[in-house]
């Protein structure tokens, strides 16, 4: 996944969860921030931030926030649309018969089905951009449609369907991620439940550029 323009700026603050103040060469201005999650150990006064503009007519803002450095050095694509899409590319990669995004079934609407020699799958995508001593976590606020999703990738087990959770990690050099049961006890409890049902969990690890994300290795 590769975005056609980009823009390397400081991180000043973030007023709400939708948009941040930037220095671009010396010039302030307010972005967009493409994900409503905390992110408080990433956006922190003076991290380099990468911006991308996508030319939207009417947009309030000219610039969406998609990619930061940690102060570790670490770059973390934080677009939260950017794990749909990367998977999507890399599912057309993997013998499919047929992809499907966005697939109602039963109260939501799963990110992907998939069928395959007569089998009949459910993924579901979940972004993973905490990252403490090297391992990732999910999520990083809490996630009652998260949890949602858990339960209904269980009850679609019982229907015959394979069922896969995939955490797109967002990030370089980590290879698991773990329910941030401290932020949201319930979806660790969903987690659990979920492998004990069959729910076969993925770590799509990553590489991060500025202005790329792409899934390397599972």
């Amino acid at each position: 996944m590769t975005y056609d323009n980009i823009t390397k700026a400081a991180f000043i603050s973030r007023p709400n969860r939708f948009i941040a103040e930037v220095d671009i060469d010396g010039h302030r201005e307010t972005v967009h921030v493409k994900n409503t999650g905390r992110c408080r150990e990433l956006l922190i006064p003076g991290s380099e931030v990468y911006l991308t503009a996508p030319g939207t007519p009417g947009r309030k803002t000219t610039y969406d926030l998609v990619a930061v450095k940690k102060n570790t050095g670490i770059l973390f694509n934080i677009d939260s649309q950017a794990p749909n899409k990367v998977v999507k590319e890399w599912l057309a990669t993997q013998d499919y018969d047929r992809v499907v995004p966005e697939y109602t079934y039963g109260n939501s609407r799963i990110d992907f089905y998939m069928e395959r020699a007569g089998e009949r799958y459910l993924m579901e995508v979940k972004g993973c951009t905490l990252e403490i001593d090297g391992i990732g976590y999910f999520p990083d606020a809490p996630t009652e449609r998260g949890v949602k999703h858990l339960r209904e990738l269980v009850c679609s087990i019982k229907d015959g369907y394979k069922a896969m959770l995939a955490f797109v990690i967002q990030m370089d050099g980590v290879s698991e991620v773990r329910p941030n049961v401290k932020t949201h006890p319930e979806f660790g409890v969903a987690f659990e439940e979920a492998k004990a049902a069959g729910v076969e969990v993925l770590f799509l690890k990553c590489h991060v550029e500025p202005d790329t994300l792409e899934i390397v290795s599972i």
